[in-house]
């Protein structure tokens, strides 16, 4: 399935897991409602460590992101014959692992009736402190490039510690430059769950803001593309 299969199941566990950090936090009588940055940080970290253990093992490269597929093939890292199925994989796998999540949280949905109570679509996609599109597109494309270029230098990240590795690093983007924009860093794991919160059935649904979601999609792009053009020059 030319990485398909694996870009699908370890984004849908990167998703799992983190929009599941987002429910936990938000929704009314989750044990974790009210948690910190540093929960979420850390979580957000921990779900791509195990997406990428996933993608690894069942044959795929283990991206779980547009902005690194996309910013390697421009690069010429990665193959283009390659690109559409690792971002239908990616694509689709972000909106099954926010499926699970409404699941899993459904009687919870149903308690939170407001987004002021929590029910919000920040729990599947980013959103920024301040609204500014100059200064937010900005923060994704700053983030991604810091991300995207320290992985190009981690060689092969879906063998043995290096997943944790990535996970780390995403904590570290999150902790120093995640704070104005939730550093989406990724298109797949902003848009597929913004979707399914958008057209799925979920109780009390708040504002989708789907004004806001080129920022996550493109920035990371551009973030992508530089950190990418720019190891190429240097190696």
């Amino acid at each position: 399935m030319n990485g398909f299969i694996g870009e699908f199941f370890g984004t849908m566990i990167l998703i799992l897991l983190g929009a599941g950090t987002g429910a936990s936090i938000n929704l009314k009588k989750a044990y974790a409602k009210g948690s910190d940055w540093t929960y979420v940080t850390i979580s957000w970290g921990l779900a791509v460590t195990m997406g990428v253990y996933v993608a690894g093992l069942l044959g795929s490269d283990g991206h779980l992101n547009p902005a690194v597929t996309i910013g390697f093939a421009l690069a010429g890292l990665f193959k283009w014959s390659l690109v559409g199925p690792y971002l239908a994989g990616q694509f689709l796998g972000a909106f099954v692992g926010a499926a699970l999540v409404i699941i899993q949280f459904y009687p919870h949905f149903k308690e939170t009736t407001t987004e002021e109570d929590g029910n919000q679509v920040g729990i599947f996609a980013t959103a920024p402190a301040i609204k500014s599109s100059l200064a937010n597109f900005l923060s994704e494309v700053i983030a991604t490039f810091a991300f995207i270029f320290v992985l190009l230098n981690l060689g092969d990240f879906t063998q043995g510690l290096k997943p944790l590795i990535v996970g780390f690093l995403i904590t570290a983007i999150g902790m120093a430059l995640g704070s104005t924009t939730g550093f989406a860093l990724n298109p797949a794991r902003d848009w597929g769950p913004r979707l399914a919160y958008t057209i799925l059935p979920v109780p009390n649904r708040g504002n989708t803001h789907w004004e806001y979601a080129w920022v996550p999609m493109v920035g990371p792009i551009v973030g992508g593309a530089i950190a990418c053009f720019l190891e190429v020059s240097l190696v």
